[in-house]
């Protein structure tokens, strides 16, 4: 029988979701409650710090209507897992658009201060017809 999530598992738990929301929001004084401002972000080959770095993955130009959904997660004490899509609609054709990524956060104190991960950036490319759809052999 699986065990069930400690006290501190499911507050992490809430606080990725509600940070997950910022995105469909934008709500900035939200994310400010829910991410440390010296947040340390690692992906895409980068690793810095400050709550400016996911401020601007929310603030993106060009894409609006966001919607997440939460394909799976895993939480544990400090640390939460998801896997997520997220569904745009981009500003200049109207299209909707969807990008698939994999988060691990650390969490202290009721916020987010550490977080790996990588969304599909390349996907998103390819719908934008910005990228080939398949990727020439060497």
């Amino acid at each position: 029988m699986p065990a069930e999530p400690t006290a501190l598992s499911k507050l992490n738990t809430e606080v990725v979701l509600r940070y997950l929301r910022v995105f469909e929001t934008r709500d900035l004084d939200e994310l400010a409650d829910l991410v440390a401002e010296d947040v340390v972000v690692h992906g895409a080959g980068q690793h810095v710090r400050g709550r400016r770095h996911p401020g601007r993955a929310i603030s993106t130009p060009g894409l609006s209507n966001c919607r997440v959904r939460v394909d799976d997660l895993f939480a544990a004490e400090d640390r939460v897992v998801t896997a997520f899509t997220l569904m745009y609609t981009h500003d200049r054709t109207g299209r909707d658009l969807t990008m698939s990524g994999i988060k691990s956060y650390r969490l202290s104190e009721g916020r987010i201060v550490e977080f790996w991960g990588e969304t599909d950036l390349y996907g998103l490319l390819r719908q934008l017809g910005l990228v080939p759809e398949e990727i020439p052999p060497f």
